[in-house]
């Protein structure tokens, strides 16, 4: 018997007298659910799930968990599909869900722009509360499940709609519980005093910034966090173009950029294949990949191209989105190759529906529908970026496209543009109840990393179960200086062992 299956039922004796009997669930039904996820490897039960309500009550679980050398998995809403879910690292480990009872908006601040949330506020929560208030506030939503969370979603580098759709880049200030037991607050908040204007509404505090230790780690323990959102503009107007061929994209990440560089188009813009936008309406013909053909079909029936081009313009004023829009819309007619789909047309074509609502500031969740393309419920997300330069992204999703049609799975892919760099989605999804399939979609998850990683480009985000595969491919020297970071924080490595390749 190992060290933390002896110290298990000591701690949870523990942490039930501190949390009283509904703060722990060890029920089958419970440690099943916390323990499936879509990946291609058996799920990983936990041995117990924790339902702390405060930062005090995180630390004393740290506090305990150090004491009996019991591992703890901590996650918030939980709906990190495609990337593990809320599955622990490891089977046995303990879930620690800071979601059911740590879920307060404790502050909206209208002057300053910004919200501070703890880690079970949902996108649809935080949604509602600026409706409630009639703010003039709006939050960048993701195109996935509105009960996501704007913490974790942040923590772990993901990405939304809207000119602030990279979020952990509009986090300012966190409270942190360390493996070590103690609590920091970094930027601002960590001064000695009672009151801390600043702490949220500036990232250049005093001496190191300690706010991206605690992104994609098991350094810490995330228990509010302040994020800074953005003012809602007089006018909206949603844009979308199609792309009739798959080799497409590297002229349109070339028209994409200097919209981009010029500020012509204040949102992310994004370029999505095909199949990732209709398998959000249909489940798929099951069997092999699509073909040619029938892509085309399915094409013409919904409306959209090989790629489809999808942004918005702010504005102050109707007037000064349609002077923006015909610029824009200039621009790619002059491709030759772009043809507009209308705001008015595009209101009634429900696959764009999730575009219009994530970039109106509002929670749309379309993108959960994938999972129904195939049956069996598996779903990888592949997530690397792209430097915004048309020949390097036509050559690696060429390559991506044609491993794809190698292992028989379909090609699925978004990149959600900047002047600079292009986020990159792949969806795998793949029947899970077919060994397999699973195993070809495991190989392909790998061939498209190396395509990628020939180009020197590495993961934005990794499922659970490739964190160690791709931290492999670190230097050594960067995987030496996150351990010995680690000893320091948490010395008996109790949150999280594995995340991201840390012990």
């Amino acid at each position: 018997m190992n060290h933390a299956t002896e110290g298990l039922s000591p701690f949870l004796a523990a942490v039930t007298g501190l949390l009283g009997e509904g703060g722990v669930d060890t029920a089958e039904a419970a440690l099943a659910e916390y323990g499936a996820h879509s990946l291609p490897v058996p799920d990983t039960r936990p041995a117990a799930v924790l339902f702390p309500g405060s930062t005090a009550e995180v630390q004393a679980i740290v506090g305990l968990a150090n004491r009996h050398r019991v591992p703890l998995f901590p996650v918030s809403t939980g709906w990190n599909l495609g990337l593990g879910t809320r599955a622990p690292m490891a089977a046995g480990q303990v879930v620690l869900d800071l979601a059911r009872r740590m879920n307060r908006i404790l502050e909206i601040n209208e002057v300053l722009g910004y919200g501070v949330v703890e880690p079970g506020v949902t996108f649809e929560a935080l949604h509602a509360e600026l409706q409630r208030r009639g703010s003039t506030l709006m939050m960048s939503p993701t195109a996935g499940p509105p009960l996501g969370g704007p913490l974790g979603n942040a923590l772990d580098k993901g990405g939304g709609a809207g000119p602030m759709g990279s979020h952990f880049d509009n986090v300012c200030g966190m409270e942190v519980v360390l493996g070590n037991g103690d609590v920091i607050r970094t930027g601002d908040g960590g001064l000695d005093a009672p009151e801390h204007p600043n702490w949220h509404v500036t990232k250049y505090s005093f001496g190191p910034a300690l706010d991206g230790l605690f992104t994609q780690s098991n350094l810490g323990i995330v228990t509010r966090m302040g994020l800074w959102l953005g003012q809602r503009p007089a006018a909206i107007r949603p844009f979308f173009f199609a792309f009739d061929a798959d080799d497409d994209l590297p002229a349109i990440v070339e028209l994409i950029r200097p919209l981009k560089a010029a500020g012509t188009v204040a949102t992310m813009i994004r370029a999505t294949s095909d199949l990732y936008l209709i398998a959000s309406q249909e489940a798929g013909p099951g069997g092999g990949a699509m073909t040619e053909a029938s892509r085309k079909a399915l094409r013409a029936c919904y409306g959209v191209g090989a790629w489809t081009v999808s942004g918005a313009l702010y504005g102050g004023s109707e007037a000064a989105v349609e002077t923006s829009l015909a610029r824009v819309r200039a621009h790619f007619a002059a491709s030759g190759r772009a043809r507009e789909i209308t705001a008015e047309a595009a209101e009634d074509m429900p696959i764009l529906r999730a575009a219009i609502e994530s970039n109106s500031g509002r929670p749309a969740g379309g993108e959960l529908q994938m999972l129904r393309w195939r049956p069996g419920g598996g779903a990888i997300w592949f997530t690397p970026g792209v430097p915004m330069l048309g020949e390097v992204a036509g050559a690696l999703s060429a390559a991506c496209r044609a491993a794809a049609a190698a292992q028989g799975l379909d090609y699925m892919a978004s990149f959600v543009c900047g002047p600079r760099f292009a986020r990159g989605v792949h969806a795998i999804l793949y029947d899970r109840t077919r060994p397999e399939e699973a195993a070809r979609a495991d190989a392909l998850y790998r061939a498209m990393n190396e395509a990628f990683r020939a180009r020197g480009i590495f993961v934005g985000r990794a499922p659970t179960a490739y964190q160690g595969y791709h931290a492999a491919q670190r230097l050594p020297a960067v995987t030496d200086a996150l351990a010995a970071i680690r000893q320091a924080l948490d010395p008996n490595g109790i949150i999280a062992p594995g995340r991201y390749g840390l012990p």
